[in-house]
């Protein structure tokens, strides 16, 4: 009698401790990929090169997005150029409020932006969250852009309304389980950005209608933003990239930085410096032994260019995603300076961005050096291959 109910009381302990460590992965999901795995995936990846991409006539995510300004006409011409250039990725905004708005209908709207990407062998990386540029995004009719103003009518996500009140973070949370739960096997998508930029509190520009404590905000929140996408599992890799202080040693982290950096699959980061200063920072992320993925560089007149990031970028095999590809509404063909003194015309020097509307490129150079660098690499084999078959073309004399 004994036995048997000690027997008893173990199994029903049994149970308890399996259905506890099945709520723990309910809730939780996956642990952060391990670096074999993450470099594993990488391993699969051609290198990677590509845009932040906002079509040209769109002014932000809102109207990129939204059922009556969502154009997959203008998508599809815009990343047929983007195929003509050999880019394989391109980083890619999304907004809360979207799915706040209407869940179904702007998943669906994704899916059939994912379906054009596909047909251009473009796999784009989703940014969830972004502190950077208008606190206060509102849906509807957006904005017409500033004259020479650099990104006068970019939005944040979430936005200063809802960071300010704990209440609608469950939404939030709703938002992101969502998105990529629904999307978690897709093969058509590259990775997942948590959050762009995390503690940017635009000083130069909006800094003054920020929340006071929006660094620490964001602090708090973001390791649960991490969690609520692990728990729904997702295939692709999770990330949210570093772009500022010093990331020479695990120690001169900051508290940003350390949550960016421990809860990424993949590192990313930011540079818009020259070009020495580029690989310096590629050398302090080295030693994580993770994949790496410069999310944002090239700014001309901050010395950041194609001719000087890319091919080091390409020599250390991290990915290269340049801000700006057509330039449009977005204004961002002019420096962040514009924000002191709005610009008349159109600059000399562009900031940002590859092609003119009309598709033709800003500086024919860059294109040519870009699709350089785009082609693949050919393995001996295949050398080996192309001038037998080039022997075999050559007629008979």
């Amino acid at each position: 009698m004994l036995f048997e109910t000690i027997n008893k009381t173990f199994m029903r302990s049994i149970k308890l401790l399996l259905l506890f460590l099945l709520y723990v992965n309910a809730s939780f999901g996956q642990a952060r990929w391990t670096a074999e795995k993450a470099n594993a995936w990488y391993e699969k990846q051609p290198w990677l090169s590509g845009c932040n991409y906002l079509p040209h006539n769109a002014i932000n995510q809102l109207e990129m997005w939204q059922a009556d300004t969502f154009d997959p006409k203008t998508i599809d011409m815009e990343l047929a150029w983007a195929e003509n250039l050999d880019f394989n990725t391109m980083r890619v905004y999304l907004q809360d409020q979207l799915w706040v708005q209407d869940a179904n209908g702007f998943k669906k709207r994704m899916d059939e932006f994912l379906a054009i990407c596909a047909k251009h062998h473009i796999r784009p990386m989703f940014v969830l969250f972004d502190s950077c540029w208008d606190p206060f995004p509102r849906l509807g009719k957006q904005r017409a852009p500033i004259q020479g103003l650099h990104n006068s009518g970019w939005v944040q996500a979430p936005g200063a309304e809802i960071l300010l009140d704990p209440a609608r973070y469950p939404v939030l949370e709703q938002y992101v389980k969502d998105i990529v739960g629904h999307f978690k096997n897709d093969n058509r998508i590259l990775a997942w950005d948590i959050w762009n930029e995390p503690d940017n509190t635009n000083n130069s520009s909006y800094g003054k209608f920020e929340p006071k404590n929006k660094a620490v905000l964001v602090l708090n929140l973001l390791p649960q933003v991490f969690t609520w996408a692990r728990s729904v599992q997702p295939s692709q890799p999770l990330t949210s990239g570093i772009w500022r202080g010093d990331w020479s040693s695990p120690e001169k982290l900051g508290p940003m930085e350390k949550v960016q950096v421990e809860n990424s699959d993949v590192i990313s980061f930011h540079n818009y410096d020259d070009s020495e200063e580029f690989e310096k920072r590629i050398k302090w992320l080295l030693p994580y032994k993770r994949p790496l993925l410069c999310t944002e560089y090239m700014s001309r007149g901050n010395k950041s260019t194609f001719q000087g990031s890319m091919p080091i970028a390409k020599k250390y095999k991290v990915a290269a995603i340049n801000w700006g590809f057509v330039a449009g509404k977005s204004n961002t063909i002019y420096a962040w300076d514009s924000w002191k003194s709005a610009y008349d015309k159109e600059p000399e020097l562009w900031f940002h961005d590859i092609l003119r509307p009309n598709g033709q490129p800003y500086r024919p150079e860059e294109v040519v050096l870009i699709k350089q660098l785009n082609t693949p690499t050919q393995s001996k084999e295949t050398r080996k291959s192309t001038k037998t078959v080039k022997k075999k073309l050559v007629p008979a004399h």
